[in-house]
């Protein structure tokens, strides 16, 4: 193991530059609690979160540590610069294509809908309140693992920086996660985002600057000496292998990890509580250039890797930490702790949020106490925003195999289950409820039966029987997850056009104000639209 911080002074700068964190993430919930009274409030403030605020929500819930010490160190270390392909392709097809298909639909339709979650949206435009249920338990069940990979992550890197044990790093992380939330609620955590969107900014910025000044880097004759390697140089080898080539595997990373993004309850909410258009314009723009510089950054880090030598046999999310300690002076490396730990706490916010809400809203609301009042919702989600945090936490202290199993799936799972549904169903007024079940359905099975495939054509070395099928699934599981989300999107036009049409006054409703640029949404045989989407911020009537 590392020792990050080296001497007393280093370590006091990295326990001031924590301290006066946490200071700053309590000042907010105390503040803005209340601005939560109310279910719409504390989940979807009140659906007045202007564009600053929902584009830095956004990115600060993509970018978690897992990007800066897991994928980084990872595909950083095989692939050198071309791992930077998939920070772009974050940016790209992630942020800016993904604000432009999706956030004014989602914010029209989910508020014509008076939809609160995926669970509630789903239900609601399809016209069936099994969805909701069914939605709400492949949610909870696939991001409870998701969240409790993070906290045992954060723990292990605040055990090497601080010394501190491996429990009373989770406890500190959980401690810091619900006060906000159960205080502040959405908005609270929207203005904790843009001030941790603000630490990543600069943290990455220094970071970069430093490791390229350092003389095992060299500015540019370390990147020409990368570029000049085939196994490290910008554009991939195609290889000889289609499934182990590393061209092929970039190309699965950006589908996976800029795409899933797309179908993410904890990502798509930021679309239900956005103001306006004009926000949603300006939103695009800075939500954007943050993933550019965040996750471009995240990976370009990786990729220097290679640069440095290091002691004994490293596992992938131990090369990050030894490449900063040998690079970075130990006073700086307390930033360096907090950019981590600030993109890590604001995607549990947003992971616990959506997980409370789901249950809350969508299955004691919606199925065992469906008079429940505004007042006594609004406060079983606040005490279960701490239920879930603690069950993270416990889970992560526990290190079940099979949950990081599941963590590893969970992205290309959600994604497989919803995407086909939500983005189809945001464009085209013949999407069918069967439809979506099918989805949902079959994407489960589909990831089981990869799995068990991989885990037989790749068994993991030293392993047998459930243990290689669980690894050596595992190990394809970015492809697995495209795989399951181009049948999503295959498969959800295909069943829509042999089953009955959906309920009309159902999809009149979530249609209301939505028009295409030349022709209404959904219209003519079927097909979908490519025209622009136009969304007004006046009445629901008015013409676009």
């Amino acid at each position: 193991m590392f020792n990050l911080l080296s001497g007393a002074t280093g370590l006091t700068a990295s326990y001031i530059t924590l301290a006066v964190y946490l200071a700053a993430m309590a000042t907010i919930a105390i503040i803005f609690r209340r601005k939560s009274a109310s279910v719409s409030d504390f989940l979807l403030a009140n659906r007045g979160v202007g564009g600053w605020l929902t584009a830095f929500a956004y990115g600060a819930t993509y970018f978690s540590a897992v990007v800066f010490i897991g994928y980084a160190g990872k595909f950083g270390s095989s692939w050198g610069l071309a791992a930077i392909w998939i920070g772009i392709g974050n940016a790209v097809f992630g942020t800016f294509v993904a604000w432009k298909v999706l956030a004014r639909r989602t914010r029209a339709m989910s508020q014509n809908l008076d939809a609160k979650t995926m669970a509630d949206f789903f239900a609601k435009r399809y016209g069936s309140p099994k969805l909701k249920l069914l939605v709400s338990i492949v949610i909870f069940v696939f991001l409870v693992p998701y969240s409790s990979s993070v906290y045992q992550g954060l723990a292990h890197i605040f055990n090497l920086v601080f010394g501190l044990d491996f429990i009373w790093a989770i406890v500190i992380l959980a401690v810091i996660s619900a006060l906000y939330l159960f205080f502040g609620g959405y908005f609270a955590s929207s203005i904790s985002d843009l001030f941790q969107g603000i630490i990543m900014l600069v943290g990455v910025a220094v970071m970069i600057f430093t490791l390229l000044g350092n003389s095992n880097v060299n500015w540019e004759s370390g990147l020409a000496a990368l570029n000049s390697d085939p196994k490290f140089a910008l554009i991939p080898a195609a290889g000889t292998d289609l499934i182990s080539s590393p061209l092929f595997n970039v190309i699965i990373m950006v589908l996976l990890t800029s795409f899933g993004i797309w179908a993410l309850p904890q990502s798509i909410h930021k679309f239900y509580a956005i103001k306006n258009t004009s926000a949603i314009k300006q939103g695009t723009v800075i939500s954007t250039v943050f993933s550019l510089i965040v996750g471009g950054g995240a990976y370009f880090t990786g990729s220097l890797i290679s640069r440095f030598t290091f002691e004994g046999n490293l596992a992938s999310d131990q090369l990050i930490p030894a490449m900063l300690k040998q690079a970075l002076p130990a006073a700086l490396l307390g930033l360096i702790v907090i950019l981590l730990l600030s993109a890590s706490i604001s995607t549990l916010s947003a992971l616990s949020l959506t997980s409370a809400s789901t249950v809350s809203v969508d299955f004691v609301k919606g199925f065992v106490k469906k008079d429940a009042n505004e007042k006594h919702v609004s406060v079983l989600m606040r005490v279960l925003c701490i239920v879930f945090v603690l069950i993270s936490a416990v889970l992560a202290y526990l290190q079940i195999d099979a949950i990081v199993t599941m963590m590893s799936l969970s992205w290309g799972v959600l994604a497989g289950c919803f995407i086909g549904p939500y983005v189809l169903g945001l464009y085209s007024k013949k999407i069918t409820k069967a439809a979506v079940w099918t989805s949902i359905v079959a994407s489960l099975v589909i990831t089981l039966t990869l799995v068990i495939v991989f885990g037989i054509k790749y068994p993991a070395s030293g392993l047998s029987g459930i243990g290689a099928v669980l690894k050596g699934g595992i190990g394809k599981s970015p492809l697995i997850g495209v795989i399951s989300m181009a049948f999503s999107m295959i498969i959800t036009p295909t069943v829509s056009f042999f089953t009955k049409e959906p309920n009309g006054n159902t999809v009149a409703l979530a249609f209301k104000g939505i028009k295409s640029r030349g022709a209404v949404v959904g219209g003519g045989s079927g097909t979908l639209p490519v025209e622009i989407p136009c969304v007004s911020d006046l009445p629901p009537e008015a013409v676009c």
